[in-house]
């Protein structure tokens, strides 16, 4: 594989600390969705394609990283699904835990919400970014959110 080169040092120097500043947020939010092993693989394509895409003049930012995260781990998961069909399917379960139990009986949308605002520590405006939405619609999904989560883990200490 090429590596694309760029003469430009400022561009470097801003794609360094850009970097330097998100992946290891990047690496926990591919270990949250794919598990440890393979969050480090996930992780340093994301930076690739963020280069490739700084290089050709796109302005990458954290809300862009993480949609392009996504992105990768969706084709991380597609993959390992086709691998699998010729195997056996195992199930783990999951941790006995009053957080996750509540999480669990959120929808995905909700879920997502939830884990990229304090899992990730993503910020409105990111949330923004990823979401294709307004910062003024993220905080009222936050809510919303923080609503439903509150409900389904009274329900599960009653």
């Amino acid at each position: 594989m090429n590596v694309i080169e760029t003469d430009d040092p400022r561009v470097e120097a801003e794609f360094a600390a850009l970097y330097e500043a998100t992946h290891g947020r990047i690496v926990r939010y591919a270990a949250r969705r794919i598990g440890p092993h393979d969050a480090e693989d996930v992780a340093a394509e994301v930076f690739r394609i963020a280069w490739t895409r700084t290089c050709e003049g796109v302005d990458v930012g954290t809300g862009w990283l993480f949609v392009t995260a996504e992105n990768v781990v969706r084709n991380h998961v597609r993959s390992e699904m086709r691998a699998r069909r010729t195997q056996p399917a195992t199930v783990q379960d999951p941790p006995d835990d009053d957080v996750l139990d509540a999480l669990d009986r959120l929808d995905d949308a909700t879920r997502d919400l939830l884990r990229l605002r304090y899992w990730d520590e993503l910020s409105g405006a990111e949330l923004a970014h990823v979401l294709g939405i307004s910062t003024s619609a993220v905080w009222v999904r936050l809510h919303r959110a923080r609503r439903a989560f509150r409900t389904a883990y009274r329900e599960d200490r009653s």
